[in-house]
């Protein structure tokens, strides 16, 4: 008999539009402490999130999405998200960690993202 793997948590993620903005409205809703600053992007911890949802509304760009509802232009997001926290850990609680000063691959690849604020 296989035994089945199981899944990574479903939680929020925040995509793209969060990029070198990093407003920090989701951080003051959340309830938990569980966005994490890295250095052009928020990051939701996927096992420390409480999928309260308390974030979503007050971004001021919709970065942040319920991950099976993230637009398919961002779904790589969550995998960068997830891979965030591969050599953090679980700290618990980004208010004590401060800005990481480090991005997923991923992100720090990106060209410089331009916002209207």
């Amino acid at each position: 008999m296989r035994k089945l793997e199981e899944d990574p948590p479903v939680t929020y993620v925040i995509a793209q539009p969060c990029v070198d903005l990093k407003d920090k409205a989701c951080i003051e809703e959340c309830p938990v402490d569980c966005i994490y600053e890295g250095a052009r992007m928020m990051y939701i911890h996927p096992d420390e999130c409480v999928d309260c949802g308390a974030c979503e509304p007050v971004c001021p760009v919709e970065a942040i999405y319920y991950e099976d509802d993230t637009p398919d232009q961002w779904k790589d997001f969550y995998k960068a998200g997830t891979e965030f926290f591969s050599d953090l850990g679980s700290p618990g609680g980004a208010a004590k960690l401060g800005n990481t000063g480090k991005d997923h691959p991923m992100v720090a690849a990106l060209p410089p993202q331009e916002h209207d604020h």
